[in-house]
């Protein structure tokens, strides 16, 4: 027997989005019932809104775009790790305690996920966190922010992820999911020449 979290944020009205401001909601709208019973609705919401995935065009001038990222490299084993202690951000030596591998995608789990509004002092990678993400060779990192940093200063944290081709996904809901390994599913919106794209995310691991 097998388990799957939903680790994605539902697309809705009043969910949280960044910096609590209302045009960054998502609009959807509901046609009215057409004659013959179709009901059609539309939606209108920025790719970054939710759970989403980041592309270099999103930091650098001339950075890749969202279709570049292919599907193998969102797919595939994934740890959980535990930062619910951390107050502000996290650390090099926070995450020198997890015995990080070369070419592992690791998800951090922080206060960030109990909470379903937008808060200003949300928990975020800094800088020097992101270097030896680098370091290590980690292939991907997830967060449960809506961004991987608080729009630090020239943003150190993504422009160093997105310069050594480690994958940012930012939006994840960790609440319910244990530390530990699991296996992942990140599937993005089939968008293209854009710098991000919505995403459903699930972690599978043992029932």
């Amino acid at each position: 027997m097998f388990k799957v979290y939903d680790i994605s944020m539902t697309i809705e009205k009043g969910m949280q989005v960044w910096g609590n401001h209302d045009g960054k909601q998502p609009e959807i709208i509901s046609q009215p019932t057409s004659p013959d019973g179709v009901n059609e609705s539309r939606i209108d919401m920025d790719v970054h809104c939710g759970t989403h995935v980041d592309a270099p065009l999103h930091m650098l001038e001339d950075g890749s775009t969202i279709e570049t990222i292919g599907l193998e490299e969102l797919v595939g084993n994934a740890r959980v790790l535990d930062f619910t202690d951390v107050n502000d951000s996290i650390t090099r030596e926070d995450l020198e305690k997890h015995g990080l591998q070369k070419g592992e995608f690791i998800l951090v789990k922080t206060k960030n996920s109990f909470t379903d509004s937008f808060e200003s002092d949300f928990v975020f990678l800094r800088d020097d966190g992101a270097r030896y993400l680098v370091e290590v060779g980690v292939r991907g990192i997830g967060t449960d922010g809506l961004g991987i940093e608080r729009s630090q200063a020239e943003y150190p944290t993504h422009r160093t992820l997105f310069r050594n081709n480690v994958i940012i996904i930012e939006g994840l809901r960790l609440k319910e999911v244990p530390p530990g390994s699991y296996f992942m599913v990140i599937a993005p919106l089939k968008l293209t020449g854009i710098e991000a794209a919505p995403a459903r995310a699930l972690l599978i691991g043992n029932g």
